[in-house]
């Protein structure tokens, strides 16, 4: 409550919500400008909540569904981010030079991940209108056809070229806007408009919810709760509600859990005043990779799917087999999901800490870990640490990203979303976004070297 009293006193801190909100409300609005010549009823069935396209359209915010202009949503941008990131790793040396030349390098990374994510955005608008036209054969409004193939001509080229500069364009807004709440609002830009794509959807979820087990009127769900509007429907729906809040407080204790490694500076003696603390530590986050490596395996596994289903086979025998293997709900694909999952914790948080570099910094700034001599052993011990976290982190990705599969076994349905990729995207993003918010809502006081 109090927490809650100094942001309402705080009034650059009311602007930057404020700012905040009416970003989100541009974005929804944009979610329902739909593409000119497309016709949305015919992508309905392409979209459910998993796999590659559930999870593009959960992160645009339903927008990929609508088909609306900016149906690729922040991704390209984030796709470009994490591939320019892992090209630093000493595969472009020039990158890596950027990296190291302080913030007139970060800026020319940042030049080079918008055009990186332009380009992506317009590859995958074309791709993606030529998938879904090859899938459905009423993809585009009455009348395109007839004019695109007019007196024999064949100039559907341009329908697909108009489409893909619209789409590019509104990847290119969505990138403006989030830099836009990242100068003026709260939070990182791109990770609170993936927040706000994935926040829409909740109340539709708590709608199919009841719809499932207590009344659906307008029968808008296929199949209902066999005890449904029953004493067990209420019971049922309440267990769904109470497992959401459990694994919601589980994966927010996890979030914010880490591995202390304690270090301690050779110039500054705990016997001077002036000097500061002597001792300090490497914080190693339980999670240190984050969502990436569930996303990234959602992607990798679903891909394969989708495209196959894109161009059509007939043998049953083959889709039968990719099924088996690429379907995380069957148990081959289930394995080869937590193999994935596993394998990107340890590849990205390697990444992200890299104790090679970590242990020559302490050494520059003469620091060091007590009882570890500095150089090798230090890095040994880094990456020992790591190592141990990174398998506590992987095996806590892999429950999470499990329980909706799970849940959905057990019940029947997979209308709860109890667990998986959007609940760590949003959990991680409301605890930086709660720390920014507390750290400007601190009272800055003043007192005078003069006493």
């Amino acid at each position: 409550m109090e927490w809650l009293k100094k942001i309402l006193k705080n009034k650059d801190v009311l602007k930057k919500l404020g700012f905040t909100l009416l970003a989100f409300f541009v974005f929804k609005l944009l979610t329902y400008v739909t593409m000119p010549l497309i016709n949305t009823a015919a992508l309905t069935d392409l979209f459910n909540n998993s796999g590659f396209l559930g999870i593009v359209n959960s992160i645009s915010g339903n927008a990929l569904s609508n088909y609306s202009v900016i149906a690729l949503g922040i991704s390209p941008y984030i796709t470009a981010s994490i591939v320019i990131q892992m090209l630093q790793m000493d595969i472009i040396p020039v990158l890596k030079e950027w990296g190291e030349e302080g913030e007139v390098g970060r800026q020319k990374i940042s030049r080079l991940t918008r055009y990186t994510a332009i380009a992506l955005a317009f590859v995958q608008a074309l791709a993606m209108t030529f998938a879904f036209n090859s899938q459905q054969d009423t993809l585009f409004q009455y009348g395109v056809a007839d004019w695109a193939t007019a007196g024999g001509r064949n100039l559907w080229f341009l329908v697909y070229f108009y489409i893909a500069v619209v789409l590019t364009a509104g990847t290119a807004f969505t990138i403006w806007l989030a830099d836009q709440i990242t100068l003026r609002g709260i939070g990182n830009g791109s990770s609170m408009l993936i927040v706000a794509g994935i926040i829409i959807s909740f109340p539709q979820t708590i709608a199919s919810l009841v719809q499932y087990y207590i009344a659906d009127p307008n029968s808008a769900l296929s199949t209902v709760s066999p005890v449904q509007g029953q004493a067990w429907g209420y019971v049922l729906f309440g267990v769904s509600i109470l497992m959401f809040i459990l694994v919601l407080i589980g994966v927010t204790y996890m979030q914010d859990t880490q591995r202390k490694i304690p270090i301690q500076y050779a110039n500054r003696p705990a016997s001077s005043k002036f000097a500061g603390k002597s001792e300090s530590n490497i914080p190693i986050k339980i999670n240190t990779a984050g969502v990436i490596p569930v996303v990234f395996s959602s992607i990798i596994l679903s891909l394969p799917s989708t495209i196959v289903s894109y161009l059509n086979i007939s043998n049953t025998t083959v889709t039968n087999w990719l099924n088996q293997i690429f379907t995380y709900t069957q148990p081959i694909g289930f394995a080869i999901y937590v193999i994935l999952i596993v394998a990107f914790s340890f590849f990205y948080s390697f990444i992200l800490i890299k104790p090679e570099q970590t242990a020559e910094n302490l050494q520059k700034q003469n620091a060091y870990i007590p009882g570890v001599r500095p150089g090798n052993e230090t890095e040994a011990y880094i990456t020992k640490t790591l190592f141990r976290v990174t398998v506590i982190g992987a095996l806590y990705l892999v429950v999470i990203a499990s329980l909706p599969i799970v849940t959905s076994i057990v019940l029947g349905h997979n209308y709860a979303h109890i667990g998986g990729t959007s609940l760590l995207i949003i959990v991680g993003v409301a605890l930086e976004t709660a720390k920014q918010i507390n750290t400007d809502t601190q009272e800055k006081a003043y007192a005078g070297f003069m006493r």
